[in-house]
């Protein structure tokens, strides 16, 4: 199995006033397992493309059907062909595990 399959088996755990954010050593070594992702501005972010507004809406409610099933909601900002998700938890003011979780659910979604 590998790295990123092994995150998106995962379930995000309960993280009010939980827990400390990642080290940036741990957030560079979980960015390793994910494609394409980046750590800017306090979260990890990526840009998807897509060829009309339509499939670009799908991605949109396919990824808040994820958020609602981990309880761990990104930022998304949204355009007509294009979808930046920006995942930090808001509740440790940082990064978390499940931020990667996440990310990694999401790529899923555009695996064939």
């Amino acid at each position: 199995m590998s790295e990123a399959s092994a995150l998106r088996t995962r379930k995000c755990k309960p993280c009010e006033g939980a827990g400390q954010p990642l080290s940036p050593e741990a957030i560079e070594r979980l960015l390793r397992q994910l494609d394409g992702w980046a750590y800017r501005d306090g979260a990890i972010t990526k840009t998807f493309r897509f060829p009309n507004y339509w499939q670009t809406m799908a991605f949109v409610n396919a990824t808040a059907w994820i958020s609602h099933r981990e309880d761990h909601h990104p930022d998304l900002h949204v355009g007509y062909h294009t979808c930046r998700i920006d995942y930090r938890t808001h509740a440790i003011d940082g990064i978390s595990e499940n931020d990667f979780i996440c990310a990694a659910k999401v790529d899923a979604l555009l695996e064939l």
